[in-house]
């Protein structure tokens, strides 16, 4: 039998076993699925809506003071004001505990009075709402001091945003490029647990008795595996442009080459942590302490910009950073093949691959593994 027709026997007789392996279907498949719609509803539900905030007002000693301050803060769009008057000042801090109000702000007891205090709950102390509520009454104390000693502004600042991608982008093709890329990379490294137990029944010894070969094997196999990753990718970009209205900008020259090299990538991680598993439980631990460091590590919800700066360099080291970050610059900033960004992050991805399989092959030529095959 020649080379191709092994190929198309192996790859038939690969593609019966996963399709018949009911678990294959759903960590290859319906797992992402259910992971990114997920992650989608909880991170990008909201992104697009206006902030608004609901306070109540405290204004126990009405006085010129807290008049002024009580008609500039009824005039801001963006803040509620519960029951729309001011309330005691014991009512408004039950509202708070109770979460009933993101805040309440207490107004000046008399004229003379310069400062006013904002009341919020401990548990959201450190929360978005509680910082934009602080620059808005700081920007509301800047002026009324500018106003006491009759100054006039001299600068200001304007807001423009810029984009190498389509003004149309938000956070949700951020997102779903993202999970893309943690979807294929969890196929990857979770695909070859078959070898482990393959291994362990002495099932590649027999085979290695065969006529067969084991390079078209090991290519039939993944040959196999990445087309479960074009069906991934598939799927859950249709999902993210038709059901969560995600825009998607491709360069397919690019995103092949980003889908290969990845792809491939992490099917060698796969193969390491075969290499040297003793059980498909032990082949599992590994690969989801992996992946579950990977996948809050990389920029798949965030950008690493935003994590402390100590994690960063860690982040910088990680493969699924750069597949990511490439799948993003070819399905939404659009980027050539000219980038040398992009073929930066195809190195570090070529690197990871090339060393997880030279260790992986070692390994499994190790004299103590083929006696135990």
């Amino acid at each position: 039998m020649n080379n191709f027709n092994q190929f198309k026997k192996m790859f038939s007789a690969q593609l019966k076993l996963t399709l018949r392996e009911k678990q294959a279907w759903f960590w290859g498949i319906f797992f992402p699925v259910i992971l990114m719609v997920i992650f989608m509803v909880i991170f990008s539900g909201s992104s697009d809506d206006e902030f608004q905030s609901e306070i109540a007002i405290v204004s126990e000693n009405s006085n010129p003071t807290s008049e002024m301050l009580l008609t500039q803060i009824t005039q801001l769009s963006i803040l509620d004001v519960k029951t729309g008057e001011p309330v005691s000042r014991d009512t408004a801090e039950q509202w708070v505990k109770d979460q009933e109000v993101d805040a309440a702000i207490v107004l000046p007891e008399s004229a003379n009075d310069t400062s006013f205090v904002l009341v919020v709950n401990k548990e959201d102390e450190r929360g978005v709402t509680t910082q934009a509520l602080s620059a808005i009454l700081d920007k509301m104390v800047q002026q009324a001091n500018l106003s006491a000693v009759g100054a006039v502004p001299t600068f200001d600042i304007e807001f423009e945003s810029l984009t190498s991608g389509s003004n149309e982008l938000n956070y949700t093709d951020f997102l779903l490029t993202g999970m893309i890329a943690l979807s294929i990379a969890q196929g990857g490294m979770f695909g070859m647990v078959d070898l482990v137990e393959m291994r362990r029944k002495g099932l590649i010894k027999r085979l290695r008795m065969t006529p067969a070969k084991m390079g078209i094997f090991g290519l039939s196999d993944m040959v196999m595996r990445l087309l479960f990753s074009v069906i991934q990718i598939l799927l859950l970009s249709l999902i993210g442009v038709f059901i969560f209205g995600a825009n998607l900008f491709i360069n397919f020259p690019s995103l092949i080459i980003v889908f290969l090299i990845g792809a491939l990538s992490f099917n060698a991680l796969g193969y390491f942590f075969s290499s040297f598993s003793t059980s498909q439980n032990a082949y599992m631990g590994v690969a989801n302490i992996v992946s579950f460091l990977m996948m809050f590590l990389s920029g798949v919800f965030f950008p690493i910009e935003t994590m402390p700066d100590w994690l960063q360099p860690i982040s910088n080291l990680l493969p699924l950073t750069y597949f990511a970050e490439g799948l993003r610059d070819s399905m939404v900033y659009e980027t050539g093949l000219f980038s040398s960004t992009l073929w930066f992050g195809i190195g570090v991805l070529v690197i990871w691959g090339a060393i997880s399989f030279i260790i992986g092959s070692w390994l499994y030529k190790r004299k103590s593994i083929v006696a135990s095959r």
